[in-house]
């Protein structure tokens, strides 16, 4: 009696029913193991908690969506073109927030087609080696700190071409010009290098030559964001 009452209303005699346990016992899975993975994401990771709460819900999403095309191919190709209308309104994820995602989504679809011990084991074997790269810091750029992006601002009637090259080849390995821009009205131009440091310890001292050669007008040294924006 259970089971027909959640029977479609366009079901055959020949339509399989997913009973109404399985269909909690895999919702109730799907859920531990969106919990398991937001849980390592969160773990020496920035993050929001709306990412977090989505993270560990989607599963069970996905989960349910494969449930019910249940073999239905014409379901199956509907669904994918809904999936592929979605989007993240919001700024740009970074690689590993699109690899969480690709994770979830994954354990989801194999939780949905009802292989719970396989879905249970893959969750953990990931979320064990995404623990274990977090905690050796595998992949960092040790040298990431050395990367910066410097803003010099001069007055117009400084030839801005070769004024500083000295400067930079003796505090900079590698050093490029990506934009110069006016300012101020056009009574000033701003530079922007980016360069890689020979030492980070010399930081204060490359600034405060420069600020000799600019006319002591503002400097501004950060690092790139290209370094830390890239997927």
């Amino acid at each position: 009696m259970l089971n027909s009452l959640f029977r479609g209303i366009f079901d055959t005699d020949m339509t399989s029913v997913i009973a109404v346990s399985d269909f909690l016992l895999c919702i109730g899975c799907a859920l531990v193991i969106g919990l398991l993975l937001a849980s390592t994401y969160m773990y020496r990771t920035r993050y929001t908690k709306s990412f977090v709460a989505t993270l560990a819900l989607l599963p069970a999403v996905v989960c349910v969506v494969i449930m019910m095309v249940n073999g239905n191919v014409g379901a199956g190709v509907a669904v994918a073109g809904a999936f592929s209308l979605v989007r993240f309104r919001s700024v740009p994820g970074s690689a590993k927030e699109i690899g969480a995602i690709f994770l979830a989504m994954g354990t989801g679809l194999v939780v949905g087609m009802g292989y719970l011990g396989y879905a249970i084991l893959f969750a953990v074997v990931l979320g064990t080696v995404n623990l274990l790269y977090n905690r050796l810091d595998f992949g960092s750029r040790k040298k990431a700190s050395l990367y910066k992006t410097v803003n010099i601002t001069i007055p117009e009637d400084l030839d801005y071409t070769g004024v500083f090259d000295g400067l930079l080849k003796e505090y900079a390995s590698d050093c490029e010009l990506v934009q110069v821009k006016t300012t101020n009205m056009g009574s000033l131009f701003r530079l922007t290098y980016n360069l890689t440091l020979r030492s980070a310890d010399k930081e204060k001292e490359f600034i405060d030559k420069l600020r000799c050669r600019n006319g002591n007008l503002e400097i501004t040294i950060s690092q790139q964001e290209t370094v830390v924006g890239e997927l």
